[in-house]
């Protein structure tokens, strides 16, 4: 999962967030449709998808890379408060520095090393505890029990030396050790936490998918919405065109009706012109150019 972007002192990119959780990139990868998401996110994706969340593109883990170095660079530079400051950290750090601090942030939460405390506290108040903790059970801070420093014998706490782990506090724990059942019982406890963590990531990319699909219905629904206008608003273009045309070819046709009438008249004229030119009648009396004698 992602940065929570509340944590972050300026306004990011969005190009900078995952297309799946909406938060700030973590361990960012990139698919080839240069599509960014976190590493977590992705692969949880895949496990039941073959496609890119964004635009359904085929997308196998094996076509994922590194994000572009200019975006792992502004990444970089972005400046966000430590996870445990909600607990009372003040340290301001670049996402290079971050995994480094808030490893020992002195905010951080953490439980008793001792197997019979489950307490958790933040790590500023883990000395101190321990040194109580060793004392109400006996047991001194360094290992030694109460038995031991009155002159009982006395066996320094030390982890197992076959390499599973376990911190062995006194003679007894030895004897009663076993290595396999100790790692058996670890390995069922993160198997637990792990479900866990599965089913609560599931659930929350199910409520996001879920976001993401109430707001894509939305906006779908507005593009209808503005398709049906625009062709609303095309039908009436259509009908104020074809209105138009209609004008033009009336008009057309009325000159073509003007020009020809203005020809059958010039036509009309010309014929006259050549019946008087022929008759030989004068153009301005129209009598004809030879004296008539009546004879008496």
């Amino acid at each position: 999962m992602g940065l929570d972007i509340d944590r972050f002192l300026c306004e990011v990119n969005e190009g900078l967030l995952c297309c799946i959780c909406k938060d700030v990139l973590e361990e960012p990868l990139q698919a080839p449709c240069e599509h960014a998401f976190c590493r977590q996110c992705i692969q949880g994706w895949l496990a039941n998808e073959c496609s890119c969340p964004e635009d359904r593109q085929t997308l196998f883990l094996s076509d994922l890379r590194p994000l572009f170095r200019y975006m792992r660079n502004d990444l970089a530079r972005l400046r966000l408060r430590c996870q445990f400051f909600h607990f009372g950290c003040q340290k301001i750090c670049t996402m290079d520095s971050l995994r480094s601090h808030e490893t020992n942030c002195d905010h951080a939460s953490v439980t008793c090393p001792h197997a019979q405390c489950a307490l958790t506290m933040t790590r500023r108040e883990l000395e101190e505890h321990v040194i109580l903790c060793h004392v109400r059970s006996g047991i001194t801070p360094q290992g030694i029990s109460e038995e031991g420093a009155n002159g009982s014998s006395s066996n320094s706490s030390q982890e197992c030396p076959l390499g599973c782990g376990a911190l062995l506090l006194s003679s007894r724990d030895q004897e009663l050790h076993n290595c396999v059942a100790e790692l058996r019982t670890t390995i069922e406890v993160l198997r637990a936490e792990l479900l866990c963590q599965v089913d609560d990531q599931r659930r929350e990319m199910n409520a996001r998918l879920d976001s993401q699909r109430a707001h894509m219905v939305q906006r779908e629904a507005a593009l209808k919405n503005q398709i049906e206008a625009l062709k609303a608003e095309m039908g009436q273009l259509s009908e104020h065109l074809k209105r138009l045309l209609e004008l033009e070819v009336g008009r057309g046709m009325e000159l073509d009706r003007l020009a020809a009438e203005r020809a059958e008249l010039k036509n009309m004229l010309d014929e006259i012109q050549r019946k008087q030119a022929e008759e030989g009648m004068c153009p301005t009396c129209s009598c004809s150019g030879k004296s008539r004698v009546t004879n008496v």
